[in-house]
């Protein structure tokens, strides 16, 4: 792994998730992701999926109050079906972007979110 490039991508990618997140709400799976991203300093609005009620429900929150998310669930199976749920949820009525999170999974070796300041600490060690 090119720990240079890595870190480069992931922070230029954060440089965009900040830019998009002022207008753009980020989802994900916990109560310690938005914790992770706020260490990141992630401006904006960050919502978890695991407030107390259905996912379908939670899309139809979502639905009546954005025409487009961020989604950010985490990269192993139970963050893969969430994140494709919900895009089948809001399938037509919210545009869905996963690109940030295709493009953490490309540049890092970690499989939540709440992980994602400590990979960048260890690349910045490594580089």
């Amino acid at each position: 792994m090119d720990y240079k490039k890595s870190l480069e991508d992931l922070e230029k990618l954060l440089i965009e998730l900040r830019e998009e997140n002022k207008k753009i709400p980020i989802l994900v799976e916990g109560d310690k992701d938005i914790e992770a991203l706020n260490r990141l300093e992630i401006p904006g609005k960050i919502i978890s999926v695991n407030a107390g009620m259905s996912l379908t429900d939670f899309c139809d929150r979502i639905a009546n109050k954005y025409n487009k998310i961020i989604i950010l669930t985490d990269w192993d199976r139970r963050g893969g079906q969430i994140c494709h749920t919900i895009i089948k949820n809001l399938e037509g009525r919210v545009n869905c972007d996963t690109n940030y999170r295709k493009i953490i999974a490309k540049n890092s070796m970690i499989r939540t979110v709440e992980g994602l300041p400590s990979w960048i600490e260890k690349l910045k060690e490594k580089v």
